[in-house]
């Protein structure tokens, strides 16, 4: 006879952990603390982003907001972060920063319209981990999250939707212009609404010279389906890109269809169900959306710019706006709201710390808050 998997005692003692990790949480943010609370982090082995595009909080997740879906339903369902910020503008360099660490240049904060080298101005990545320079695509000795993973082996993939959809004008997989050449993407067709500039993995040298690895993890979106029928075929972490419409960047689109965040909300509608309902999800997920920046130039956490580069959020302000975010996650208890403050660099620190792997960038600041117990509320039974 099996014994029951959750005693009392231990029900006991998992809410105490959890309620005495909140308290330490809720201190330290009051006092300003120099370095975030250390937090234990569920055994999360699938994680989805969905990023989406160009939208404050108060549009997103206000009283009048047009996406329903995304405004009220999934936070009733996971976690509402409404002090999570973006880190730049325009689009690309908030990409870059999320799994990256690199904060923009020149360059990638004007999109990357010519898709060309970046020209370093020191030999390598100083203390922090920055790069120092200007241009689009980083030399090979700038890492991203995706080989941190691929060397841990951990699997990933970046779904594109769109990506291939009009073969001249970009391939099926792994998609980007030829170096030197403008971006021709930039621009949505009625045909084809893939952009490279939202897809961030094409502009780090470490994934586009092995073609044949670059081919297998930069897929379109279709692809996605079929990962998510099986536990062994989802990646441990999948990077997730509407098109220029069905991420709210365009409004109206190309294609006819609304845009801006009616086209956002009926993308969720069809995807978070799929992902949700997957066996991965189920048993060790975690779903995140969140846009890439806001219409402010407001920022959080200490944010830094580039050594010699200019203020991360141009002549807007500091940083990328207050965007917001939505979590889901059988860790999460429905409802759970958490005011502490986070950005794009929070995130990828707290997906290294998911992955135990080493920190990039100015993810590397001991300063920002990661995701802890005052998100992941509960504890599954199994």
């Amino acid at each position: 006879m099996s014994l029951p998997n959750r005693s009392p005692l231990r029900h006991l003692l998992t809410h105490t952990r959890l309620s005495l990790l909140a308290l330490l949480a809720t201190l330290c943010a009051s006092a300003s603390c120099l370095a975030a609370a250390p937090s234990t982090l569920p055994p999360i082995r699938h994680v989805f982003i969905i990023m989406l595009e160009n939208e404050s909080y108060p549009v997103t997740f206000g009283p009048q907001s047009i996406a329903p879906y995304l405004s009220r339903e999934l936070p009733k369902q996971g976690a509402l972060l409404p002090n999570y910020y973006g880190i730049g503008h325009y689009s690309l360099d908030n990409y870059i920063a999320m799994i990256s660490g690199q904060a923009p240049n020149p360059d990638t904060q004007a999109d990357c319209s010519v898709y060309n080298e970046f020209v370093a101005t020191a030999k390598k990545p100083d203390a922090n981990g920055q790069l120092p320079g200007t241009g689009c695509v980083y030399p090979n000795n700038v890492s991203t999250l995706a080989n941190q993973l691929t060397d841990a082996g951990f699997t990933w993939k970046a779904y594109m939707e769109d990506m291939g959809k009009d073969p001249a004008r970009e391939s099926a997989a792994c998609a980007h212009p030829v170096i030197g050449t403008p971006d021709i993407t930039e621009h949505a067709t009625p045909q084809d609404q893939y952009a490279t500039k939202h897809n961030p993995f094409m502009y780090f040298h470490t994934i586009i010279d092995d073609k044949k690895y670059c081919d297998a993890r930069v897929v379109n979106l279709d692809q996605l389906t079929d990962d998510l029928a099986k536990l062994n075929n989802t990646p441990n972490f999948a990077y997730i890109t509407p098109n220029l419409c069905h991420d709210g960047h365009d409004a109206p689109c190309k294609n006819g269809e609304p845009g801006g965040l009616i086209s956002a909300d009926a993308f969720l509608r069809t995807w978070v169900p799929r992902i949700v309902n997957s066996p991965a999800f189920k048993k060790d997920g975690l779903l995140i959306i969140t846009f890439d920046e806001g219409n402010d130039g407001a920022a959080c956490c200490n944010e830094k710019a580039l050594p010699g580069g200019p203020q991360p959020g141009g002549k807007i302000g500091p940083g990328g706006g207050r965007i917001g975010a939505v979590l889901l996650s059988p860790y999460i208890a429905p409802g759970t709201q958490s005011e502490t403050e986070y950005n794009h660099y929070s995130l990828l620190r707290t997906l290294e710390d998911i992955f135990s792997l080493s920190h990039l960038g100015y993810a590397q600041d001991n300063g920002l808050h990661t995701f802890g117990s005052d998100v992941f509320t509960a504890q599954p039974s199994k």
